[in-house]
């Protein structure tokens, strides 16, 4: 039974949090919503990688970059999906354009490296019960597109702040391991993990407070992107043993790390969905709300 509003989380509570957020989000249709953003994603993939290396390695180095872009997609979807990706990279950043065609390739990178955050936006909207179709203006249009390219320097602020920490750690594992040797490989694996979830849960609540259609609090934001950032990290895990055992890509062939993709970033917006879900629900159950902005307030039609 699924307790009344109250005032505060109690822990008896999350079984029923749980089961109710499964059963919104599956009646969300996310494995149609997740195949919709992964196509999208696919689209966007070689003009946010050449944005964000840019970004990023204007400070860092872009060699060092697309280096450690690499390293984080062999570990996930393999060394094969890893390098052909990379070939990618260096052919869109690489090949000679008339001026012309440079200012409209830029447009349409943009336009491309956005294309997977609108998607998510409107993904979001469904599950969190904001009805933004009638309002899809041309103009709003725009203004959505620009909020997803904040969102790609966002990503891209975040990389840097995560190459700095994990810089700082390895400075930090070299004087620990003169104090303590034998119990080096447990803090570095332990540090690495509360930096990974630190990231995550700070790009989590930026997405579920900005990107959508909604007024939310900070206070479910941070609940909400906690919970999210935890099982993404257990899934990206779960992730990397099922591609490097299973290898599924390596049944279509040259098409193989396009297949990789879509299905990484299917299960990876699972994931996120079902942690969007939990947010709504705690919102709704404890009585901090999820209300619709500006103009699709009167619109919305909430539960």
């Amino acid at each position: 039974m699924i307790p009344e509003k109250t005032d505060s989380f109690k822990f008896k509570h999350l079984p029923s949090l749980i089961v109710e957020t499964y059963k919104k989000w599956d009646a969300n249709d996310p494995f149609r919503l997740s195949a919709v953003v992964a196509y999208y994603a696919v689209l966007s993939l070689p003009g946010l990688l050449v944005i964000i290396i840019n970004l990023v390695g204007a400070v860092w180095g872009v060699e060092i970059v697309q280096g450690q872009l690499t390293d984080e997609i062999s570990s996930a979807l393999g060394s094969d999906a890893a390098e052909a990706i990379q070939t990618m990279m260096v052919e869109t950043q690489n090949s000679e354009k008339s001026a012309l065609a440079t200012i409209l390739g830029i447009g349409t990178l943009i336009f491309g490296a956005t294309g997977v955050f609108y998607h998510l936006q409107l993904s979001l909207n469904q599950i969190w019960n904001v009805n933004s179709e009638n309002s899809m203006t041309f103009v709003k249009m725009l203004i959505d597109r620009a909020r997803s390219f904040a969102f790609i320097l966002a990503m891209g602020f975040l990389l840097l702040i995560s190459f700095l920490v994990t810089t700082a750690i390895s400075v930090l594992n070299g004087y620990i391991k003169s104090l303590f040797p034998d119990l080096i490989v447990y803090i570095a694996f332990a540090l690495d993990f509360l930096v990974s979830i630190g990231i995550i849960t700070l790009l989590f609540a930026l997405i579920f407070k900005f990107l959508p259609d909604a007024k939310i609090k900070w206070k479910t934001v941070w609940i909400g992107a906690i919970i999210t950032s935890v099982l993404f990290v257990l899934g990206k895990f779960l992730l990397g043993l099922y591609f490097g055992q299973a290898n599924p890509g390596s049944t279509y062939g040259a098409a193989g790390t396009i297949v990789l993709i879509l299905l990484w970033v299917s299960y990876s917006c699972l994931i996120l969905f079902f942690g969007a879900q939990f947010t709504y629900v705690y919102a709704k159950r404890y009585g901090y709300g999820i209300t619709p902005s500006g103009a699709l307030k009167e619109e919305a039609k909430l539960d």
